[in-house]
C-alpha cells in the first residue's frame, strides 16, 4: 500500500501538482512566506480585518473571560451566550429572521446539504463549483447533474428532461473562488421559479464584498427575500475571522438543528472566535469605504493586467487569475513572482481544469494604489520571462 502512495506523490510530482505545506505569517497586505516578506496577493482577506485591532480586542476579552474552549457541542454545552449575541447581529445584518453559525465553510455546506437534500432528489450543480459543495452533494446520495459554467440554457435544458415529481436543487457559488466571476443569480432564480426548484447559494467569496451593507451577491442583486432560496456564508474571508454561517427562516434553523451532522457531532468554536465574529459584522456594515477601496484597487489592477496582454478570464471581483496553460509554466511564474517578492501561488488541476493552470491574485483593501503598481510591473515581467506575454 505504501508503495502505490509513493507513486501516486512522485506522479504528481512529474506533471507539476504536487502540493507543499509553507511558513506563512500574514499581516496587512504583506506576509512573511518561507522566512521572506512579500505583498500578499494570494489570500482571502478582501477588507484588511483579519488582524484589526477590534477583533484582536475582542476575542482577547472573551478569552480572559470565558477560557480557551467551548468544551462541547453546541447541543451538549458548547452554546455560548456568545453564540446567541453573534446569530442576533447576523439577523440584524442580513435582515433574516434566525441564523445558525457553523464551525466553517466546508462544515455549512456538508452539514446542510447532506441535511436538506434526499437520495431520491435531482442536483444541478455548477461544473466549477467549491469542493465542499461538490462533496456535500455526494454524501447526500442525490443524482447529480452538473451543467458547464454559468450556462444558464444547458441548465434549462437538464431542468426540463428532469421528472416533475422529484425535488430539485440547484446548487451554485456566488463567486467563484478560482476564476472571480459571479454567477447569474437573476437567471437563476428565474429558474428556480420556473421548474419549482430550491436554490442553494454559497456566498464564501461575495459575504462583505458585495451588497448595500456587504450582505452579498444576492442582497446586491435585490433577491435576499426570494422564496426557496438558502444562503451560506463564512466569517473566514472578507470578515477576517473564522466560522461560517446559514440564514432564513426559523424552521430552517430548527430542522438544521437537529440534522446537520456537522453541527450536532462537532466541538463548539472557542468563545473568542465567537466574539471577533460579531465585531467584525458590526465593522463590514459601518465601514462601506472598506469595499469601495477593494472594487476601486481590484478594477484598476485587472484593467492594467488586462493592457499588458494577459488572460484575466471573466473576472469581476477582487479574485483576478490570469490563466498560464501548463502546470509548469504556472509553476515557474509562481517562483518568479515570489522571488520579485509577491506571494502568488499557482493553482493547478485538480482545483481548475486540465490545461487551465493559473496564478490566482487576490486584492485586499490593506493595499495602497503604490502596492498595485508595483505588483502590476512585476508581473508583466515575469509573465515575459515565461513566455505569456
Amino acid at each position: 500500500m505504501k508503495t502505490e502512495w509513493l507513486a501516486k506523490l512522485h506522479e504528481w510530482e512529474q506533471k507539476a501538482q504536487k502540493r507543499q505545506l509553507r511558513r506563512a505569517e500574514a499581516s496587512g497586505a504583506s506576509v512573511i512566506l518561507n522566512g521572506k516578506r512579500m505583498l500578499n496577493l494570494a489570500s482571502n482577506n478582501y477588507l484588511g480585518l483579519a488582524d484589526d485591532r477590534r477583533l484582536i480586542e475582542a476575542g482577547c476579552e472573551a478569552m480572559r473571560v470565558y477560557g480557551v474552549g467551548a468544551g462541547a457541542s453546541r447541543l451538549v454545552v458548547g452554546n455560548h451566550p456568545l453564540y446567541e449575541r453573534a446569530e442576533a447581529a447576523l439577523k440584524q445584518w442580513k435582515n433574516a429572521e434566525a441564523a445558525l453559525i457553523f464551525n466553517s465553510g466546508y462544515t455549512a455546506n456538508i452539514g446542510v446539504l447532506t441535511a436538506l437534500i434526499g437520495r431520491d432528489d435531482l442536483v444541478f450543480s455548477d461544473e466549477l463549483n467549491h469542493a465542499s459543495l461538490i462533496d456535500g452533494i455526494r454524501l447526500s446520495k442525490a443524482t447529480c447533474f452538473r451543467y458547464r459554467h454559468n450556462d444558464i440554457d444547458q441548465l434549462e435544458s437538464l431542468l426540463k428532461q428532469s421528472p416533475p415529481a422529484k425535488r430539485k436543487w440547484i446548487v451554485t457559488d456566488a463567486v467563484f473562488s478560482m476564476d472571480g466571476d459571479m454567477a447569474p443569480l437573476k437567471e437563476l432564480v428565474e429558474l428556480k421559479r420556473r421548474y419549482r426548484a430550491v436554490l442553494l447559494v454559497d456566498e464564501a467569496h461575495s459575504g462583505g464584498v458585495f451588497g448595500p451593507n456587504g450582505e452579498g451577491l444576492l442582497h446586491h442583486f435585490g433577491l435576499e427575500k426570494e422564496e426557496d432560496v438558502i444562503a451560506i456564508g463564512t466569517f473566514s474571508k472578507a470578515l477576517g475571522s473564522f466560522g461560517a454561517y446559514v440564514t432564513g427562516e426559523p424552521w430552517l434553523v430548527e430542522y438544521l438543528v437537529n440534522s446537520a451532522r456537522s453541527l450536532i457531532f462537532t466541538t463548539a468554536l472557542p468563545p473568542a472566535v465567537l466574539a471577533a465574529n460579531e465585531a467584525a459584522i458590526r465593522i463590514v456594515q459601518s465601514e462601506p469605504e472598506r469595499r469601495e477601496r477593494l472594487h476601486a484597487l481590484s478594477e484598476r489592477f485587472r484593467a492594467k493586467l488586462k493592457r499588458l496582454g494577459f488572460d484575466t478570464g471573466g473576472s469581476e471581483t477582487p479574485i483576478v487569475p490570469v490563466i498560464v496553460g501548463p502546470n509548469d509554466r504556472a509553476v515557474a511564474m509562481s517562483e518568479l513572482l515570489q522571488e520579485a517578492g509577491i506571494a502568488a501561488v499557482a493553482i493547478r488541476p485538480p482545483t481548475v481544469p486540465e490545461g487551465t493552470a493559473r496564478i490566482r491574485f487576490s486584492l485586499t483593501a490593506a493595499m495602497t494604489e503604490e502596492d498595485v503598481e508595483m505588483a502590476v510591473d512585476r508581473i508583466a515581467l515575469a509573465g515575459k520571462q515565461v513566455g505569456l506575454i
